[in-house]
């Protein structure tokens, strides 16, 4: 989707393409096309607040890298209990260079701080994504 197809209450302003590029590269071009393919009255205000701050504000920073970043939203989203996120934040961790070990070690911790039932659903929820994406483990 080029910018001139987004939904036309998305202001495509220099935060939201930075936000975009980078949203790009973790997610995926697929994801995120399919994402912004959805956006309808209701979705846009929300799409344009997460593209352009979230991922045009904070991931575009240097002080972290986007693996980094990536290792601290599978910790945060694990304690948080947001499973749907996690599944789409592993994917992103992958493409980020986070190994499948990385992760076991980030969901153990994670059960000293969270609590066992937090972090046995972000095992559960890494393992069904390596299963659908043939990732060994």
């Amino acid at each position: 989707m080029n910018l001139e197809n987004l939904h036309p209450a998305i202001n495509p302003n220099e935060g939201f393409k930075a936000g975009l590029a980078v949203r790009r590269q973790v997610l995926g071009d697929d994801y995120v096309e399919a994402s912004l393919s959805k956006v309808d009255d209701f979705m846009a205000p929300l799409q344009q607040f997460i593209t352009e701050h979230a991922w045009g504000a904070v991931w575009t920073r240097e002080g972290l890298s986007l693996k980094t970043r990536s290792m601290l939203n599978l910790a945060i989203l694990t304690a948080i209990n947001r499973s749907h996120e996690l599944k789409l934040h592993i994917r992103g961790a992958i493409n980020n260079g986070v190994t499948v070990q990385e992760m076991q070690e980030i969901f153990l911790h994670c059960a000293v701080y969270c609590g066992a039932p937090a972090a046995l659903d972000a095992f559960k929820t890494a393992q069904q994504i390596f299963e659908e994406d043939g990732i060994k483990t």
